[in-house]
């Protein structure tokens, strides 16, 4: 690449200075709690995840694309939990073992006030995490106030550029995606053109930072892959991409978030087979990916995955399914008080639905967190305030 077009090409990399941080990298002391966020963006459909099998509400509201009840002779059947509820079949391999462990709890009727059924609306005020009446300070997010009142708690976005949930903290805030190929961007002749553009600027440390963490990663990732691979090939997709996660998390940061694209199933959306089964599959893999590869410190780490809001109970015209509210959330973790289903519920009928349409929210995720963040860290009543303004806890005895 010539000199003026690598020029032009470097300058557009505006992610660069969302790379810095204040300080060198470190490590974080072993044993202290982790906290991964993961959002699958688009809306996902829990009703295909968590099987509401015994209503027969169910299977009258979704006669293309329902789960059929759980059949130990037929394995495209639910995996029961529970009385009422079942899971996925295509988990089998993946959450299910966790279930089995008691290391994975499931939270039906979980969601936010948010009535809006906007992606971008209900994405960013998760992200906020603030009370609808507080209007609306789009550079604060939930979990840089979280960042700010923990001590020797790093933290870090999985993501190409910083996500509103780390906005506004009062301390730099590193991102990076590990999707793909985990080589540096830059190599060292590039990466010292590239210096020299920010010198004697603002963002000089900025800079020289971003690229010393890209480089870092990428050469101890690499290493760190082929030692643990044993000559087996890597799992591709989110299993891959957290396996890489698993590195930084159990290594140097405690605080971490990343995001899952491609849940918005409006037409042919299916039920064990298809787009959303695939999703669902991919999503399980990382995840068990995950707390493979962080070892014994998967002891010391919980996760928690939302979605903005579920889907409409009833299936639409175009066999997939709309936008909706209520959803499931799940919080993982070697010590994670699971399998169980937690937090209030209701029975599934059509008495139940909000607005005759979807889950009610019955589960607010800012009490819910606010109780579980102040389980995992030993935070005060003020500090929860600080993270989740006018939230009431909820201790749901997740951890």
């Amino acid at each position: 690449m010539k000199r003026r077009e690598f020029l032009l090409a470097a300058a557009s990399a505006a992610a660069l200075p969302a790379l810095s941080f204040s300080g060198r990298l470190f490590a974080a002391p072993p044993g202290s709690p982790r906290f991964l966020f993961v959002f699958l963006r688009g809306g996902y459909d829990c009703n295909s995840f968590l099987v509401p099998y015994s209503s027969d509400f169910y299977y009258e509201s979704r006669p293309t694309i329902a789960i059929a009840k759980p059949d130990n002779n037929n394995p495209n059947t639910a995996l029961a939990l529970d009385a009422n509820w079942g899971m996925n079949p295509v988990l089998r391999d993946s959450i299910y073992p966790l279930w089995q462990k008691k290391q994975v709890a499931f939270i039906p009727f979980a969601g936010t006030d948010d009535l809006s059924r906007s992606h971008f609306e209900t994405q960013d005020n998760i992200e906020r995490g603030e009370p609808l009446n507080q209007g609306g300070n789009f550079r604060s997010g939930f979990m840089a106030r979280l960042s700010s009142q923990l001590t020797g708690v790093p933290a870090i976005a999985f993501t190409n550029s910083l996500p509103l949930s780390f906005q506004g903290a009062n301390k730099d805030i590193p991102n990076i995606s590990l999707k793909g190929n985990t080589k540096a961007n830059f190599d060292e002749r590039q990466a010292s053109i590239l210096a020299d553009m920010y010198k004697n600027t603002s963002l000089a440390s900025a800079a020289a930072d971003g690229l010393s963490l890209r480089s870092t990663v990428s050469m101890d990732l690499q290493n760190e892959m082929v030692a643990a691979s044993r000559g087996a090939p890597n799992a591709t997709g989110f299993a891959q991409e957290t396996q890489r996660i698993a590195t930084l998390m159990r290594d140097q940061y405690r605080l971490g978030f990343v995001d899952v694209g491609g849940w918005d199933t409006h037409v042919n959306q299916g039920n064990v087979t298809g787009g959303l089964a695939n999703n669902l599959r991919n999503l399980g893999e990382g995840l068990a990916a995950y707390a493979a590869a962080l070892g014994n410190e998967w002891n010391n780490t919980t996760v928690v995955v939302v979605s903005e809001f579920g889907r409409t109970f009833r299936e639409n015209g175009d066999h997939g399914t709309d936008h909706g509210h209520g959803t499931v959330h799940w919080v993982l973790g070697g010590k994670v008080n699971g399998g169980r289903i937690a937090g209030e519920q209701v029975a599934v009928n059509q008495q139940n639905l909000l607005q005759n349409r979807d889950y009610q929210v019955l589960n607010n995720y800012r009490d819910v967190y606010s109780g579980l963040l102040g389980r995992i860290w030993g935070l005060n009543s003020s500090q929860l305030q600080s993270v989740f303004p006018q939230a009431r806890p909820r201790d749901l005895q997740l951890v």
